[in-house]
């Protein structure tokens, strides 16, 4: 695996390996010395054009943990204020020899693109309302560490599909590792024609109590270019997940950052349910099992350039 630009780069059983890496560095987490030398020598790049917290703190963490440098960039205060293109900016920082470049934009299929531009290891942290292929890693990590196999679990995927790339990933990885999947939302947050792939459609959470899991879904207010509902209001009044309407065995998720009293009540955000925290705690080392993967578990790597090692 060269990249992981999308969670269909990655096959189940990459999945499983992958998680499988992830759990032995979380024992390594719980030592009270956590850095291992996998990547020692290698340099990571985190190119962020948008706003994160858990991302990219948990991917600055993650290689860092790995011994990498690590190498910060936000498009606020760079050359990017000035009209420098995303092609220029990325040949600029590829002449550093970045080993990966972790990629977050607004722009959909644009960490593909930059897989173009450099010799480095892509990896999408999210492109506007396109994919968040480690979001779906982790959750599915998450879920694995709490039930085992995904196979035949009914998860259920609420709000605001429309606009969420962590939706769509979210819907492909679970389906890939043997989940039944059921999306539920107003119409006008619902894409067309979903079903097209492979998920059942409801407008009501009258059901939700069937759910295994509930994945909840915040509004996508930055990407919504004209009103999709009448009111927040009326949206927590028919959508909001709370004690009443979660099931009382089923799961809690949401990918943060949590709109408390609109998709979720107060109450279910720190209920035992919820895998929340849980799912943050997740992110470290399920992104240290991608980076290794990428960069240590796929490629020779030998730290003496051959016509120095005599």
């Amino acid at each position: 695996m060269k990249h992981l630009l999308s969670i269909e780069d990655v096959s189940r059983e990459d999945v499983e390996r992958i998680c499988a890496r992830a759990a032995a560095f979380s024992e390594n987490q719980q030592r009270e010395i956590k850095k291992v030398p996998a990547l020692r020598g290698r340099t990571v790049l985190n190119l962020f054009y948008e706003a994160s917290t858990r991302t990219r703190s948990s991917f600055e963490l993650a290689a860092k943990r790995l011994s990498a440098d690590v190498v910060n960039f936000s498009a606020s205060g760079s050359s990017t204020e000035k009209g420098e293109s995303l092609k220029d900016t990325v040949q600029t920082l590829s002449a550093h020899r970045p080993d990966a470049i972790v990629v977050r934009c607004p722009w959909a299929g644009a960490p593909a693109l930059v897989a173009e531009w450099t010799d480095a290891a892509i990896i999408n942290a999210g492109d506007g309302k396109h994919e968040h292929p480690t979001q779906a890693l982790l959750d599915i990590y998450t879920l694995t560490r709490r039930l085992g196999s995904l196979d035949g679990v009914k998860i259920w995927v609420v709000g605001d599909v429309l606009h969420s790339r962590v939706a769509r990933s979210n819907i492909l990885g679970f389906q890939k590792m043997g989940a039944q999947v059921t999306v539920a939302g107003p119409p006008t947050l619902l894409p067309r024609d979903i079903e097209a792939m492979g998920v059942e459609v409801r407008y009501s959470l009258d059901d939700l109590h069937e759910a295994d899991v509930v994945y909840a879904l915040r509004m996508q207010n930055e990407r919504m270019q004209q009103a999709y509902l009448p009111s927040m209001r009326e949206y927590a009044s028919l959508f909001q997940i709370d004690e009443r309407r979660l099931g009382a065995r089923s799961l809690l998720m949401h990918p943060g950052p949590v709109n408390r009293g609109v998709e979720l009540s107060d109450g279910v955000v720190d209920c035992p349910q919820s895998l929340i925290l849980e799912q943050v705690a997740a992110g470290v080392v399920v992104r240290m099992a991608v980076l290794f993967e990428l960069l240590a578990a796929s490629r020779a790597f030998d730290p003496v350039p051959e016509h120095q090692s005599a």
